[in-house]
Formats: structure tokens, C-alpha cells, sequence
């Protein structure tokens, strides 16, 4: 079946929208190509020969599906486990604009909407016919004829003495012209999943393979590598972070095994072991998000501070940091990350458990932060407890931490304990967990703070709150449990996680 119909006004303005939308998923596709026919069906002068729905614009030309999978690597691909790059060559046939060399310039920046653009393929290339000539490759989604200039572009070609006429030409594609996504689609199993996004920890690409995608894994970490410049290791995770040190078991895929590394994170740079130690370049903006928190003159316990992301950035706001973290290589590379960032003087560190940590020296400075001189305190005091899957366990720590007298509640320190959850109301369940913990309400002084989504139906959330009186101190909370009244009702918690979310 074809449409005998050469579209203009109206009619090749729809037909340029429709095409502009269509991407290479073939299920955008087949909408995308419904949706024009739908529209062109019910425009005057505009007949279907028949039911088949397939058309032409112009009777010399059709265009079918293979049109868009033009671009698409050799199919005797798929299935392949272990990298061959010269089983990607493929010739295609695309148009071309031929133009005399000296006016290329000047035409390229009104020829962008359509100019061919695919990497590592020049866009202008010599006329193998007349060497005072150019070719320029035009993008075949874009340019079906000569017709399909636009009218500012059809103004240019008139000014500049250039003759409209498209022309065909044979391009041979290579493994190095082809995008990452497209090779792996092409590879893998049709209508699985495909693995183009990673996370970057300086020359390493960090994947979390699924198990459809096992079986190619070598060949995925080798197309990482190969696509993304500065990549010269991919690693995949093969385990959870569960163990004690925080880290996980990782399997090189491809490229080099050194996993020492070097980052850049909101101006700051940080160097480890990325095999040894924590690190998620995902987590930049909650660092910043915390660190705008305090003020010049505030002080931070960061009670799992790994190699440093909230500590220096706060060091170098001149605030008092303490910072710890059980693991020897993560406080190694703390202490080195410190003295590299020149905040040494700023941080004291330590190499304790957190509970260690929290019970020894946070009381000890607590208890002169918050003693009888506190009055004439006016900066702030934060506790930032970084360990999702655990931190909420660590809050016990605070309960009777203090003797004394209590300082006023404007004084109290602020604790950011973060945790993962699954459940139906991620706030209003860490809140409760919390509070279960605690032993006490946290309406009136705290909020939730959706960090981002882990996985699906698994959020990572930040709880804010001020440390209750009555739970930091011991004389507090001994007349805290005199009191004979029923326990505290668990109300909404979810005010102010919609709020942030918003």
C-alpha cells in the first residue's frame, strides 16, 4: 500500500513533528508511526489504498521499519559473549548535501537540525567525484527528499548557490561508530533489560549486573570501558553491603585491576582504594545538602565517615569536625584525604566502633559543649550517623549519655540518622523505628528527608531531629520512667516527607 501524496504546509510540518519523536525503541516506534496515520487518515486529500498502514512520502520512497534500524548493528550479533568489534561493520546508505569546500563553514551552523550526527563519524567528507567539493551527511530520520529542508534552511541554500538536491551515499559503520546502548541491544537477548548506566568512581565503572546479563558480563564491562572515555576498569558488585567494614565484593569485568582511584566531588578531592572502602558518587548532593546545614564556628560528629565526604567539606567551612569509622582503611584514607584537602587541623579522627565512638569521645565533648558555660554558646552541634542499613540501632547510644543538667533545648544537638526502607510509608516507618529506639515521640521535633530511590520499593531516607531532653540526659530520663502514663500514641509522620519530596 502507498500514500501517492507529496507533503507540504500543514501537512509536512506533521510529518517532520511526528518523525522528530521517533527514537530507536521499536515500541516508540510502532506508536509513534500509528499515531501519524491515525492523524493523516482523517486530513482531506489524504486516502489509505488499503488496511496494511504503510506509506510513502513521496512514490520513489518508503519508508518502512528497517528505515529506523538503519543504525542498528549487524543482527548475527546477538547472542555474543565475548567482544569481536569487526563482526560491527555494516554499510548503510544515507543522504548527503553536496556544496562547494570554501562555504562548509557558513552552511553548517543552519544545517544542525538535520546534519548527521553519530560518533566518530565525520559530517563532512570529500566529493570522491570533484575535489573542489563537500559532501555533507544529512540524517536519514530527518531528510527524506529534498523537500524536507525547512523553509529558513531552503533560504540559506538559495543565499549560499546551493542546489537542494539530496544524493545518496554509502557509509561503512564500524564497532567505534555505534553507541554503547545500541551494541549491547543489539547483543543481548531480544527484550531484556540492557546496561548503559553505571556509576563512575574516577577511572572505574561500577555496575550491579542483573542475572540475565551475567552471561555477557565480560563483554558489558569491555563496552563500558570502550565507550566512555577515562574508563579503564569495570568492576560489577557480586554481594550486599553487609559486612562490617561497609565495603563489598566486587568482580573486575574488564580492564585493569587497580582499584586505587581518585575523585572529585563538589570541588573537593578524594583518593582510596575503592576495593576496601565506601564510596557512592550517587550520595554528592546529600553531602551538600548537609554541609549547607552548618554554619562557620558549628561543630560535626561524624559518627561513619568513611573517607570523608561530609567531614572535609565541613572542615573548610571552619567548623570543628570529629570524625570516625571502624574501618583501618577507610580512617586511612580519611586521615590522607584530610591532609590532601588541608583540613587536618580542622578534623580529629578516630578508629572506633560507633557506639565507641558515641559513648566516648562525643560524651566527653558533649559534656563541655553542653555544660554550665553552654549559655554562651551560639553555634550548633551536629551528629551526622551515616549507615543505612544499621544507624537507627546506634540512636540507643544516646539514651542517659549525659549527667548534669540539662542545657536549653535550643542548644541540643541535631542528629541526621539515615536508613533504607520498604514499606508502603518510608517515613512515617523509619520515624517509628526511631522512636521505638529512642523510647520517645519525635512529632514535635523532627522531619524526613528522601535521599533517593535504591532500588524498587526501596527508598533511602535521612531522619533530622533534635536529641529530646529527657532522653539525652540520665536525671531526665530517670523521671521519664517514674511517670506512670500510657505510651505514646504513633501519629503521621509523613507532613513533612511530602513536603520534601515536593
Amino acid at each position: 500500500m502507498r500514500i501517492l501524496w507529496k507533503p507540504s504546509g500543514f501537512f509536512r510540518r506533521l510529518l517532520k513533528v511526528e518523525s522528530d519523536r521517533i527514537t530507536e525503541s521499536e515500541s516508540l516506534i510502532a506508536l509513534a508511526w500509528t499515531s501519524l496515520i491515525q492523524k493523516l487518515s482523517k486530513a482531506p486529500g489524504v486516502f489509505l489504498l488499503d488496511q496494511r498502514k504503510r506509506f510513502s512520502t513521496m512514490p520513489e520512497i518508503e519508508t518502512s521499519r528497517s528505515h529506523f534500524e538503519l543504525f542498528s548493528p549487524p543482527s548475527d550479533v546477538r547472542g555474543m559473549t565475548k567482544l569481536d568489534r569487526t563482526a560491527f561493520k555494516k554499510t548503510v546508505t544515507i543522504p548527503v548535501l553536496k556544496v562547494r569546500k570554501e562555504i562548509v563553514s557558513k552552511l553548517m551552523c543552519s544545517l544542525k537540525r538535520v546534519a548527521l550526527q553519530r560518533p566518530g563519524i565525520k559530517r563532512v567528507v570529500e566529493d570522491p567525484e570533484d575535489e573542489e567539493s563537500r559532501l555533507i551527511m544529512l540524517d536519514p530520520y530527518k531528510m527524506f527528499t529534498d523537500d524536507s529542508f525547512e523553509k529558513a534552511e531552503l533560504g540559506i541554500l538559495k543565499q549560499l548557490n546551493v542546489n537542494p538536491q539530496i544524493s545518496k551515499y554509502n557509509l561503512e559503520l564500524t564497532y567505534e561508530n555505534f553507541k554503547s546502548e545500541e551494541v549491547l541491544r543489539a547483543v543481548l537477548p531480544e527484550g531484556q533489560d540492557v546496561t548503559s548506566g553505571f556509576s563512575r568512581v574516577g577511572h572505574i565503572a561500577h555496575l550491579n549486573l542483573r542475572d540475565h546479563q551475567l552471561p555477557f558480563k565480560h563483554l558489558i564491562g569491555q563496552v563500558m570501558i570502550d565507550k566512555n572515555p577515562g574508563i579503564t576498569s569495570a568492576v560489577n558488585k557480586i554481594n550486599n553491603i553487609d559486612n562490617t567494614y561497609r565495603n563489598f565484593q566486587m568482580e573486575l569485568l574488564s580492564g585493569e585491576e587497580n582499584m586505587m582511584t581518585k575523585v572529585r566531588e563538589n570541588n573537593y578531592t578524594y583518593e582510596f582504594d575503592f576495593s576496601k572502602v565506601y564510596w557512592n558518587p550517587r550520595l554528592s548532593t546529600e553531602h551538600s545538602r548537609i554541609t549547607e546545614l552548618l554554619k562557620p564556628g558549628d561543630v560535626l560528629f561524624d559518627v561513619f565517615a568513611g573517607v570523608g565526604p561530609f567531614a572535609i567539606p565541613v572542615a573548610k567551612k571552619n567548623c570543628t569536625v570529629f570524625a570516625n569509622d571502624l574501618n583501618p582503611e577507610s580512617h586511612k584514607w580519611l586521615l590522607h584525604n584530610c591532609k590532601l584537602n588541608k583540613v587536618d587541623q580542622k578534623v580529629k579522627l578516630f578508629n572506633l566502633d560507633g557506639k565507641d565512638f558515641l559513648q566516648g569521645p562525643v560524651r566527653e565533648e558533649l559534656m563541655q559543649q553542653l555544660g554550665p558555660l553552654s549559655k554562651e554558646r551560639t553555634h550548633s552541634v551536629h551528629i551526622v550517623m551515616n549507615l543505612p542499613a544499621k544507624a537507627i540501632e546506634f540512636l540507643s547510644s544516646f539514651r542517659s549519655l549525659l549527667d548534669g543538667q540539662p542545657c536549653s533545648s535550643e542548644l541540643l544537638p541535631i542528629v541526621h540518622c539515615y536508613s533504607f526502607s520498604k514499606d508502603a510509608s518510608p517515613a512515617k516507618d523509619v520515624q517509628q523505628r526511631a522512636e521505638a529506639v529512642l523510647g520517645t515521640c519525635l512529632d514535635a521535633c523532627s522531619s524526613v528527608h528522601l535521599v533517593r530511590n535504591v532500588a524498587p520499593n526501596k527508598e533511602m531516607l535521612c531522619i533530622t531531629f533534635r536529641i529530646p531532653a529527657a532522653i539525652l540526659y540520665k536525671n531526665q530520663t530517670l523521671n521519664l520512667e517514674k511517670h506512670e502514663e500510657p505510651p505514646l500514641k504513633r501519629q503521621r509522620t509523613e507532613k513533612s516527607f511530602s513536603k520534601e519530596k515536593t
